[in-house]
């Protein structure tokens, strides 16, 4: 039997922790935490926004467009994702935010899983 495997929904699976799939906020034990790396499958209805820049990058990130259009703003530069699989990645040090020009999916991978990027929900308790 294996016992560290999940099988799992993108759709369903990222609907209960916002979009985030796999990283170091899953609980021990479950075969979708890591501290190397997150997943989140993001789905943006249009003119979502990330509530504030994030600051201060200690990751790399990918983030790739599966439909829609969407926007990652990065300081002095905007790159818009129009085409599905097109991509965009920065590192350390580079500060970023993003909106959803039309309704879009897109995934992100980001390195390492670190805590303290999350943007409280309002009426949640907030997630490292």
């Amino acid at each position: 039997m294996l016992e560290n495997v999940y099988v799992g929904s993108a759709d369903v699976d990222a609907a209960g922790d916002r979009g985030w799939l796999l990283g170091h906020f899953k609980p021990a034990g479950d075969a979708r935490h890591s501290e190397d790396v997150e997943i989140k499958w993001g789905v943006h209805p249009r003119g979502d926004e990330r509530a504030q820049w994030v600051v201060g990058e200690k990751r790399t990130a990918l983030l790739l467009l599966i439909s829609g259009r969407f926007r990652v703003e990065l300081p002095g530069r905007s790159v818009l994702l129009a085409e599905r699989g097109d991509y965009v990645v920065w590192g350390h040090g580079v500060d970023h935010s993003w909106y959803a020009e039309e309704e879009s999916v897109v995934l992100t991978v980001r390195w390492p899983s670190v805590p303290g990027y999350a943007v409280p929900d309002p009426g949640h308790e907030p997630r490292a």
